[in-house]
């Protein structure tokens, strides 16, 4: 036998020993969502006909795992892609790989979990299950008034949901309670628009039991620059708090859900960009919502959204209905139907609509598919 053969024998017997290794101690599952949806807009009067992705889930696929280290101790990742499945392109940062998560950590039946990388924050964590529409960066209106840009609010800062460069704790859960923790180093992106962001801190407590689920959260984002279209140089953002309430009751087959956010920049510097535009305004967001789940199969969204801006003339109230029916375990058609009265110098319409005129109705209905693997 030659040496070149016996090498051969050993690599492929390494191999396989090694492939039952990882076989035998890890846990990878690839999992994923397609959605696409067709969508009418009423945009200020001015009507239009698309087709688009993620309107009930967004569209994803991903790897996440965990090895058991021993002791309860484990080894955890997830890796999460966004895509839109109408056209194929990457969701809302093309130069992200992995721009929904991507993070590794540790974890422990008894001492929670700690985590490192592009992680979902507490404070969205706390709100999630406070809106009917799940938070949904496409369709919710609570999302809608959370990343509406106008004039007024320039300057602060939102909360994104999702921290680059981002430590984060989470507790056991200790009889339906649950704390979590995260801070967030400065981080630089060029889409949708080029910003650097500041160190950010967000921690959230939250209670689930009995039917009831009531969660707060906090956030405090240092000041941050982004280049804005249109801006003759680049816009200032000032550090902002960020303080969030979230309750949730199921009574039989209908959970009733409720959340409330109040954001608060810091001071315009003099002469800064943000003062001579006026830029810093407060906001806050109320949002009252139904879950019914009228079949096994059947289930009917409700929500009622206010979005004020303090100190100026900047307000939008909404409502939107939805129905969800699963054709099985993985796949479902939905229907979304949605209505928002800008007033004064307000902008807000569903996340990707740019508002044609400040102060303009926006009317929206959709038809769409989600498919799970």
């Amino acid at each position: 036998m030659r040496f070149s053969d016996i090498s051969k024998g050993i690599c492929g017997a390494t191999l396989i020993a090694a492939a039952g290794t990882a076989v035998a101690d890890t846990n990878v599952t690839l999992y994923g969502v397609v959605d696409v949806f067709g969508q009418y807009l009423d945009n200020g009067g001015t009507h239009s006909f698309s087709e688009r992705s993620g309107g009930s889930s967004g569209s994803l696929f991903g790897f996440k795992g965990s090895e058991d280290l021993g002791g309860g101790l484990k080894a955890d990742f997830d890796i999460e892609n966004g895509f839109n499945v109408n056209n194929g392109t990457a969701f809302a940062d093309t130069t992200a790989l992995f721009f929904r998560q991507a993070w590794v950590g540790l974890s422990h039946d008894r001492y929670g979990s700690v985590s490192f990388g592009r992680q979902y924050q507490p404070s969205f964590r706390v709100v999630y299950p406070a809106d009917p529409f799940r938070a949904n960066e496409i369709m919710s209106p609570l999302s809608a008034a959370v990343l509406a840009v106008d004039r007024s609010t320039l300057a602060t800062q939102y909360a994104t949901g999702r921290t680059s460069n981002s430590m984060l704790y989470q507790s056991p859960n200790l009889r339906g309670v649950q704390f979590s923790a995260m801070y967030g180093f400065s981080a630089t992106v060029t889409q949708p628009v080029p910003e650097t962001t500041g160190n950010m801190v967000d921690v959230g407590l939250s209670y689930t039991g009995y039917g009831l689920y009531a969660g707060i959260g906090y956030q405090n984002q240092h000041a941050a620059v982004e280049t804005f279209p249109g801006l003759p140089a680049n816009l200032n953002l000032l550090g902002t708090e960020h303080f969030i309430g979230a309750l949730a009751y199921r009574l039989g087959i209908v959970n009733f859900q409720f959340n409330y956010s109040y954001t608060r920049p810091k001071d315009a510097p003099a002469r800064s960009l943000a003062a001579l535009l006026n830029a810093g305004h407060s906001v806050s967001i109320m949002e009252f919502g139904v879950t019914i789940q009228a079949t096994p199969a059947d289930t009917i969204e409700v929500a009622g959204i206010e979005r004020d801006v303090r100190g100026v003339h900047d307000n939008t109230p909404g409502v939107e209905l939805g129905y969800d029916h699963n054709l099985s375990k993985r796949t479902s058609l939905y229907m979304r139907a949605g209505y928002m009265k800008n007033n004064g110098s307000a902008t807000t319409s569903w996340p990707g609509v740019v508002v044609i005129e400040p102060g303009t109705t926006q009317k929206l209905a959709v038809v769409g598919m989600t498919h799970r693997f």
